[in-house]
């Protein structure tokens, strides 16, 4: 103990220079913008490129189980393509109709594969970071998707990464609808288990049944219409009595995502400005 105490005092005006050192740097940083914001940029890109080591890693020791799941997802869109090209050519006698239909549903839409570096599940403001950013196109406020369905959105962008906040935060609030139903909410996830969530606001008069799809709605700029989100799993009651709350078991398996797709709909983003400037203008009136 003396020997420290010695150590100590025989070089304390080195400790105090390091401390004076340290609290001059947090100051620097702390309160002037220029000087925080490249350390903000260099920290991100370090943790980056950080993340995106490890979950180079990861992704390398779990890819059995993502072509498991690519062969399942892909025997199912298999059969549903094969439903729908039987179902049109009956309808039209015309084999061609289908593809013409695909072809005009997705030429509004860019699509930007993305991998996911980091990613949290058991926390009530999870959070996921994509190795893309602006310099790939990627925007704030665009949908994220993967092979199983709906991920979450864009919230946070920097060049060369960006900050998602999934459905598994409890500040996301995606507009969702019952397929084939016409019936819509809005999708939440209040904590718990990582493989559900409750859609709300389902009016009392809407007729729909256990094990009903819940897709995107596409009342928004963010997620076109139709992207699978799950499965209705049990009904309740809402707090107030006024509407259902709906259990449903979400599609997207959160603890295994890896690669993911930035949807860009420009198409769309433009309606709804060209809807939210005549809302406007009708208030303006009305005042």
């Amino acid at each position: 103990m003396r020997n420290l105490i010695e150590f100590l005092a025989k070089y304390n005006h080195w400790f105090i220079f390091v401390l004076l050192e340290v609290i001059s740097f947090v100051l620097l940083f702390q309160f002037n913008s220029y000087q925080g914001s490249v350390y903000f940029s260099t920290a991100n890109a370090v943790t980056g490129k950080i993340y995106e080591w490890d979950a180079a890693v990861r992704g390398f020791f779990s890819l059995t189980k993502i072509n498991q799941q690519l062969s399942v997802r892909n025997q199912y869109l298999e059969q549903t393509v094969k439903k729908l090209a039987e179902q049109v050519k009956t309808q039209t006698k015309d084999s061609s109709r289908l593809e013409k239909i695909q072809m005009q549903l997705i030429k509004d839409y860019k699509v930007i594969p993305a991998k996911v570096i980091s990613n949290s599940i058991n926390r009530p403001d999870n959070l996921i970071t994509l190795d893309k950013g602006s310099a790939d196109g990627v925007r704030k406020d665009m949908g994220v998707t993967c092979g199983m369905g709906v991920v979450g959105v864009v919230y946070m962008v920097s060049e060369h990464y960006s900050v998602v906040i999934p459905v598994l935060n409890n500040k996301s609030n995606i507009s969702v609808a019952i397929r084939k139903r016409g019936y819509y909410g809005y999708l939440h996830w209040n904590g718990g288990a990582s493989d559900k969530a409750y859609v709300n606001d389902i009016p009392r008069h809407a007729h729909f049944r256990i094990g009903d799809v819940i897709v995107t709605s596409g009342y928004s700029s963010i997620f076109p219409a139709g992207i699978l989100v799950g499965q209705v799993q049990h009904v309740y009651n809402s707090y107030d009595g006024l509407s259902y709350r709906v259990q449903i078991k979400l599609s997207t398996d959160f603890g295994n995502l890896r690669d993911v797709s930035v949807i860009d709909n420009t198409v769309m983003e433009e309606r709804m400005q060209v809807l939210r400037a005549a809302e406007d203008s009708l208030k303006v009136k009305q005042n």
